[in-house]
C-alpha cells in the first residue's frame, strides 16, 4: 500500500522576521542581480539557516516573488493636487525619490522576469499596477474637471513615458532621474502632448498657476 506524502508544513515566523527575509532578498537582488542571488546568500544576510527559507518558500523564484509582493506600495496613490498638470509634476517628484531603488530592482531581475511568469506577475503587482491605477485616477479626475477629453490620444502613453524615462536615463546618461529632471520632462513633453500649457518662463509652475 502506497501512501501520499503530506505536504511540507510551513513553520510559523513572525511578520517582523518574515520582513527581514524579504529585505535581505531585495538587498541581494539590487546588489548582485537575480542570477547571482542564492538561498545561501539570503540566509547569511538574514542570519538564518537556508533550510528555513526552503521550508517556507521551496524555491528561489517563490521567495523572490513573495518579497516583491510584500514590498508593493502605491507611491502615487495619494497624489491629488487639483489639476492634471499638478498631479503629473507631483508624480514626477515622488517617482524621483524611488528611482534608484526601483530601477536597480527592475534591472536586477533582467532576463529572469521575461522567462518566469511568477516573477513577472509579482513585479507587475509590486511596482507596475499600483502606479497604473494612480495614473488612471489622475486622468479620471482631469476628465471630470473638463481639463482633457477622455479619448485624448496622448493619455494612453502617459505611464510609459514617465516610467520609461525613469528607467532609461541611467542607460543613456549614467545617472538616475532626479526630481528636477523628471519635472522638466513633464513640462517639456507630457503637458504639451496633452494640450496643457507648461509653466511660463519666470512664472509659477503649471500646478501653481492661477
Amino acid at each position: 500500500m502506497t501512501t501520499t506524502p503530506s505536504p511540507a508544513r510551513r513553520s510559523k515566523i513572525t511578520p517582523e522576521r518574515e520582513q527581514e527575509f524579504y529585505d535581505a532578498v531585495l538587498e541581494q537582488l539590487r546588489e548582485h542581480g537575480y542570477e547571482a542571488l542564492t538561498m545561501e546568500g539570503v540566509a547569511a544576510r538574514a542570519s538564518c539557516g537556508k533550510s528555513t527559507l526552503y521550508r517556507q518558500w521551496k524555491t528561489k523564484p517563490q521567495l523572490v516573488a513573495a518579497a516583491l509582493r510584500a514590498g508593493r506600495r502605491g507611491t502615487l496613490a495619494g497624489v491629488d493636487t487639483g489639476s492634471l498638470a499638478g498631479d503629473l509634476r507631483e508624480a514626477a517628484r515622488i517617482a524621483a525619490g524611488t528611482s534608484g531603488r526601483d530601477t536597480r530592482l527592475t534591472q536586477a531581475l533582467g532576463h529572469a522576469v521575461l522567462s518566469d511568469e511568477e516573477l513577472q506577475a509579482a513585479l507587475r503587482e509590486a511596482l507596475v499596477e499600483p502606479e497604473l491605477a494612480a495614473f488612471d485616477a489622475m486622468v479620471g479626475r482631469a476628465v471630470a474637471r473638463g481639463e482633457i477629453d477622455a479619448n485624448h490620444p496622448a493619455v494612453e502613453f502617459l505611464p510609459a513615458q514617465l516610467m520609461g524615462v525613469l528607467r532609461i536615463r541611467p542607460v543613456l546618461e549614467g545617472r538616475y532621474a532626479d526630481a528636477d529632471y523628471l519635472v522638466r520632462f513633464v513640462d517639456a513633453a507630457l503637458l504639451p502632448s496633452l494640450g496643457l500649457a507648461p509653466p511660463r518662463p519666470g512664472g509659477p509652475p503649471a500646478d501653481q498657476a492661477p
